[in-house]
Parts: structure tokens; C-alpha cells; sequence
């Protein structure tokens, strides 16, 4: 098994361990909770993985960097560029399962802001399946109950998201709370404080420009699209994992510094490409509606820059279609042309190239060492060329 393939099933069975360990809880309050269980334990089968392994790879960096620091004594006949050889170090072992728990905890935070995000974008699918709040709600069609079913669903969801929040900040402290280093600890939790707090905010922000965007200049509603992209994805899906893993290794605020610059770019593209999914992706390999952004009107930078190159009655018809819930697929495909002709897609595209530009020759300063360098490039590549 390659080393990638072991860190992925290593914390694969993180998550089943600790599933197991709560479902007593629920099967102890009654058999009717089993669905929250059942669906928690879905949503966290698989995946990319990518807040998880920029997490891991953060603390590895550190650690191979101290490991092949001339000064640092490392174990006789160790070699540097060999994966596993940090994992047989005592002083990496020893906190090498605390790191795989706190990495997995961010996998069942980003869970919780799917289910909510669902919610909040009354999105029917997600991963090609349906989303938590259909599930809920197919089951009280299915159970012939009282009540609206469509309320049970979200009802349902935003209550599965809580739980999943909640184990999420458990699973975390089951991790930090083992670490050796208790300073590095609470300034690791001092980034997943900050990157939940922002998350929110910029999910409100998401939500916000949905229904006030056309009142502000072109200018000023490119920067408010920025901004909601920063704060919504880019910080908590590579930035704030980053400094979560360095901190667990007792990153200085330099080498924390130095790790921010090679991961906001990078988010910032993977935010970007993730636009570009929700207009043109393939529904077969995307999991979700073809188009699904112009239905629910995200004001994201790739629509920003269309509306800017519109004139005046081309923009009005456009933001007439835009936000449209029952879009058909020719107006769909008549949309996604006017992104194109506009010239908005090629833009986001030549961003999204200078931000993983950006990042990469940032990565040439970070503090990692050789192994880990290699690990995070080929992330970054994902990152920025993903079909899903």
C-alpha cells in the first residue's frame, strides 16, 4: 500500500472509530435516532479529503524539516526521503495518532457545513446522491407521517449538522488533549476557533449577496464576491488546516506566516475552480445539477466579471435569468454561452493558473522538508485541476 493510500484509510478508520464510539449514545436514547448514525456515517465514506491531508502534511512538513536539520540526531541508518521513516522516530510517533484525530475532526466539521450548506442552497443532491435534508425528508414520505415532509427534511439536516459540529469539536480536543506539547495544543485550537468563526461568517456573507447583489458599482461587488470566497472556502479548506498541522508541530509565527502564503492562493483557486464546477460542471462526475450556481444566483466572482462586460440590456436579462430556480437547461446553456463570449471564463481560468503560481513558488520558502515539498505540490495540483 503507498503511503497516500495508508494515510487515507488511516484516517478512514479514525472516522469509523470514533462513529462507533458515539453510536451507543444515540442507540441508548432510542432506536428512532439510528438515522442520524446511519447518515452521518454516509456523508463521512470517502472523499478528497483535502482539509484532512493538508492538515497531516503540515505537521509532517515540520517534523521532517527539524529531522533533517543537520544539528537534530535522527535514528541511525534513517532515511529522509523515505515516508515512513518519520513514523519511526519516537518524537514523531509519539504524537502521530494525535494529528490523524485532530485531521479527521475537520472532516466531520466540513460534513456539518455540506448538510447546512444544502440546507441554506435547497440543494436536492450531493455526490451524486441525495442530500441529507431529502433524506429526511424521503423518510417521513416513506413513513406515511404527520406534518409537512419538506420540514422534517430540514429540520432533520440542520439538526444532523449540529451533531456532526459538536463531534467534530470532541474529536478535536480527544486530540489536542494527547498531545505532549499543551501550548501547541491551544494554539491549534486557537486556528479551529478562528477558521469555524469564519466559515460562518462568510457563509452569512454567501447568503447576504444572494439577495442584495445589482445595488453595488462593478468594482465593489467583484470585492464583495472575493471576499465571501475567501471567507466561505479558501481560508478553511487549505489556509486554516495548514496552520492547524503546523501549530500541533510548534510552528513559529514565521514559518506559520510563510505556510499562509503558499496556502491562500491556493484556496483562492480551489474556490475558483469550484465556481467554475457549479456553472459548467458534468453532473455525472460532479454529483450535482449541471448549471446548479445559476439557479440558486451565487454572486461569485466568475459572475461578477460576466455582469461587468454586459451592457446594459444584455446585464438586465441576464440577472433576470440568474437566481431563477426553474432554469431550463437551453436557458442554462444560453447562460453558460454568455459567461464564455464575455470573455469572465478564460479570466477566472488565467486566475485560478496565477494563484497556483502563486502558492507553488511560495511553497519553495516553506518551512517543510523535501518529502512533504513533494506531497504538497502534487495536492496543489489537484486542488486547482479537479473535475468534481
Amino acid at each position: 500500500m503507498s503511503h497516500s493510500a495508508r494515510l487515507l484509510s488511516q484516517l478512514q478508520g479514525c472516522l469509523d472509530d470514533f462513529l462507533n464510539t458515539r453510536s451507543s449514545i444515540l442507540t441508548d436514547i432510542s432506536p428512532d435516532a439510528a438515522p442520524l448514525l446511519e447518515r452521518s456515517q454516509n456523508f463521512l465514506s470517502g472523499g478528497k479529503r483535502f482539509r484532512a491531508l493538508f492538515t497531516y502534511w503540515a505537521w509532517r512538513g515540520l517534523v521532517e524539516n527539524r529531522e533533517s536539520d543537520p544539528f537534530v540526531s535522527t535514528p541511525q541508518g534513517e532515511a529522509l526521503n523515505d515516508p515512513d521513516s518519520l513514523e519511526a522516530s519516537p518524537q514523531a510517533s509519539r504524537d502521530h495518532s494525535t494529528v490523524i484525530r485532530v485531521a479527521s475532526a475537520l472532516e466531520l466539521f466540513h460534513a456539518a457545513a455540506l448538510v447546512h450548506d444544502d440546507v441554506i442552497d435547497n440543494s436536492d443532491t450531493r455526490r451524486g446522491a441525495l442530500a441529507a435534508h431529502k433524506q429526511f425528508e424521503h423518510a417521513h414520505l416513506n413513513g406515511e407521517w404527520r406534518g409537512s415532509a419538506a420540514a422534517f427534511g430540514v429540520a432533520g439536516a440542520i439538526l444532523l449538522g449540529d451533531l456532526l459540529q459538536f463531534w467534530s469539536d470532541e474529536l478535536f480536543n480527544d486530540g489536542t488533549s494527547a498531545l505532549a506539547d499543551q501550548v501547541s495544543a491551544r494554539a491549534a485550537r486557537a486556528h479551529f476557533n478562528r477558521m469555524r468563526s469564519e466559515v460562518a461568517a462568510g457563509q452569512y456573507l454567501d447568503v447576504l449577496e444572494e439577495q442584495v447583489w445589482g445595488n453595488a458599482s462593478d468594482a465593489e461587488q467583484l470585492e464583495r464576491s472575493t471576499r465571501v470566497l475567501i471567507y466561505k472556502s479558501a481560508k478553511y479548506t487549505v489556509e486554516a488546516p495548514l496552520l492547524i498541522g503546523a501549530a500541533l508541530a510548534g510552528a513559529t509565527p514565521e514559518q506559520e506566516a510563510l505556510l499562509s502564503d503558499f496556502g491562500l492562493p491556493l484556496g483562492i483557486a480551489y474556490q475558483l475552480r469550484d465556481d467554475v464546477l457549479g456553472v459548467f460542471g458534468d453532473s455525472s462526475i460532479t454529483g450535482k445539477p449541471s448549471g446548479d450556481d445559476l439557479r440558486e444566483g451565487k454572486q461569485t466572482v466568475l459572475i461578477a466579471l460576466t455582469r461587468r462586460a454586459l451592457p446594459g440590456n444584455q446585464r438586465r436579462l441576464f440577472d433576470e435569468l440568474v437566481g431563477d430556480p426553474t432554469l431550463d437547461s437551453a436557458q442554462i446553456t444560453l447562460l453558460q454561452n454568455t459567461i464564455t463570449d464575455t470573455g469572465a471564463l478564460a479570466q477566472v481560468e488565467k486566475m485560478i493558473t496565477e494563484n497556483v503560481q502563486r502558492s507553488q513558488s511560495a511553497l519553495d520558502d516553506a518551512p517543510v522538508g523535501p518529502v512533504t515539498r513533494h506531497q504538497l505540490r502534487t495536492l496543489a495540483n489537484r486542488v486547482a485541476n479537479r473535475v468534481a
